[in-house]
């Protein structure tokens, strides 16, 4: 007896052991991919910002390290108005967000106003229009000689002028683009804020427009400053928006400086990766910041009981804040949408006057001939779909495998993968193509100036999307249906193939779909990283804008709009089907 029960501990004791070696050839094959993909592009651009040698030319050296760059771009005054412009842009354009972020989750969530649902998804509307298509559809709307808010204003007597090739239109469109990131978060606060606080305040004599400053928004403080931090450092990676409406006035930010440091001739690439390095570091602080706020406990709203959320009787002023919606609809969303239209569709953006605008005559579908005659405009959404499902398939599985090992495993090594997977947040579209600029492009043979290297820059950079995506899905599946299996003896490949993938299955059809989406709308990182092969379309859009034809970049715009609604509809689609399967299957 005493030998059996030694045979099996042994067994035991050998399977644990066996056990706890593929758990760390997993981790370390997990810690080499994100080291290559996110580590080792970090350090070549660090390596990049202190040395002077050029990768084209002489390749990466150790020889000369020093601090010269980043004394150069210190003491560089274009580099001091850049950040200025930068500061001002993000300031103003998050204060904007904020304003109306805030006010339309109110609307929303604590009052009585009618057609809720309507606004709601008007809030969220900017947000499916890639940020280089809203750039353009503004500078067709507000040029300060063609724009069609001048023309109209013309039409009616109005001697006034916008121009949003300046500072404030910057400002501006920040600031109505970015306003859905803090209306998710506060909207989200303000549904689960115990309303006996507010109501009890109302009880001591406090009116409700008291109350709401004095209780309302001060117990949800760290949503709004979490969905402020997040709209500015989002607008710090911007190159899209700032790009079309700064280029014509040479207001530059610190995304547009980056990128001209590498067209000038000869292309100074080591400071641009030492003004990236900067932009990282800031982005990164900030990231550090909004971690901090999202973490901390000094705001408890949650009641030990459930409740419903307040809904405040507006009485007649409810048609007001109705009408608010109304028009943040036609400014933000019908408007620049019908700009896009006319501007594709119209011979010439000439318009006399009210009946030239309607007559049939001026017209026609010159510009998408023009466009789709163009040999690149094929060969770029050929490419912009193959990058996109290449960024879909191995990021989606990549994405998979670090999240349940997060999530679903307790292996030595996870919270380094967390913490690598999540480190290129706070890494701008632009900076990520700068890093991977340096680390491949001196390397005869290697990645750069194929697809692979765009698709693994887009995987870099939103890993922590994706992985974050699928974080909820793993955490709503129960351990006991992954126990019954390993007890069928089921291991854990079995147990992933036939319990988890599947429960999961609508979550990794949502993320590999977010993926997808990503990658085909994503300019920064393009921009470093494209070659004449492999053009995908937010660049050659943006070389249509910056040829001066506002026709033909209305038209690819809006045939890159509706692929991508396209696309989004049909893996909504795919993912409802997904999760009935999923349900059927397991129900």
């Amino acid at each position: 007896m005493n030998g059996q029960v030694s045979r099996r501990s042994e067994v035991v004791r050998s399977a644990s052991e066996g056990q706890r070696v593929w758990a760390g050839l997993w981790v370390t094959l997990l810690l080499a991919i994100l080291g290559f993909l996110v580590i080792y592009p970090i350090l070549m651009l660090l390596l990049g910002a202190v040395t002077d040698t050029n990768p084209v030319v002489d390749g990466i050296s150790l020889n000369r390290l020093s601090v010269a760059n980043f004394l150069t771009v210190l003491a560089n005054p274009n580099v001091a108005d850049a950040l200025a412009n930068t500061l001002i842009a993000c300031g103003g354009g998050t204060l904007i967000a904020v304003v109306v972020g805030l006010l339309f989750s109110w609307i929303v969530v604590r009052t009585n106003t009618p057609f809720k649902g309507f606004i709601a998804a008007a809030s969220i509307l900017p947000l499916f229009a890639p940020p280089l298509v809203a750039g353009v559809a503004w500078a067709i709307l507000g040029s300060p000689k063609t724009g069609l808010i001048n023309t109209m204003f013309k039409w009616i007597g109005l001697d006034w002028r916008v121009d949003f090739y300046s500072m404030w239109g910057l400002v501006f469109v920040f600031g109505i683009y970015y306003a859905p990131y803090v209306y998710m978060f506060t909207a989200s606060a303000l549904r689960n804020m115990d309303p006996s606080l507010e109501e009890a305040a109302e009880i001591s004599g406090a009116s409700a427009f008291a109350t709401l400053f004095t209780v309302t928004f001060p117990l949800i403080m760290p949503a709004i400053v979490s969905g402020m931090l997040l709209s500015f450092i989002v607008m710090l990676g911007i190159y899209g928006i700032p790009a079309v409406l700064g280029a014509p006035t040479n207001l530059s930010v610190l995304t547009t400086y980056i990128f001209k440091l590498t067209n000038w001739s000869p292309p100074l690439y080591n400071t641009a990766a030492a003004v990236a390095i900067i932009l990282m570091v800031v982005t990164g602080l900030l990231v550090f910041l909004q971690q901090k706020v999202l973490s901390g406990r000094s705001y408890t709203t949650v009641a030990g009981k459930a409740f419903r959320p307040r809904s405040l009787d507006l009485g007649r002023w409810r048609w007001f804040t109705f009408g608010l919606g109304i028009v943040y609809l036609l400014v933000v969303v019908v408007l620049p949408f019908l700009a896009l239209i006319i501007a594709a569709f119209r011979k010439f953006m000439f318009i006399r006057d009210v009946s030239s605008l309607f007559d049939a005559r001026q017209y026609s579908l010159m510009h998408f001939h023009s466009i789709f005659d163009n040999p690149l405009t094929l060969r770029s959404i050929y490419n912009s779909v193959e990058v996109g499902l290449i960024t879909a398939v191995v990021g989606g599985a990549l994405a998979f495998a670090i999240g349940y090992t997060i999530h679903r495993t307790q292996v030595t090594g996870r919270r380094w993968i967390d913490v690598i997977s999540t480190l290129p947040v706070a890494i701008p579209g632009l900076v990520v193509g700068v890093a991977y600029l340096w680390a491949w492009i001196g390397i005869p043979g290697g990645l750069y100036g194929t697809i692979w290297i765009l698709a693994l820059a887009f995987i870099a950079r939103f890993m922590p999307d994706t992985v974050k995506s699928l974080s909820t899905s793993f955490m709503q599946i129960h351990r006991e249906l992954e126990e019954a299996a390993w007890v069928c003896g089921k291991g854990v490949l079995g147990t992933i193939r036939t319990i988890v993938l599947p429960l999961a299955r609508p979550g990794v059809i949502a993320s590999m779909t977010l993926l997808f989406v990503l990658a085909i709308r994503e300019l920064g990182s393009s921009l470093f990283l494209y070659t004449s092969n492999t053009m995908v379309m937010s660049v050659l859009l943006l070389d249509y804008y910056e040829g001066g034809n506002l026709g033909k970049t209305a038209a690819f715009s809006l045939v890159q709009t509706v692929l991508l609604g396209v696309l989004i509809g049909g893996a909504n689609w795919l993912s409802r089907g997904g999760a009935q399967s999923s349900v059927a299957r397991t129900g």
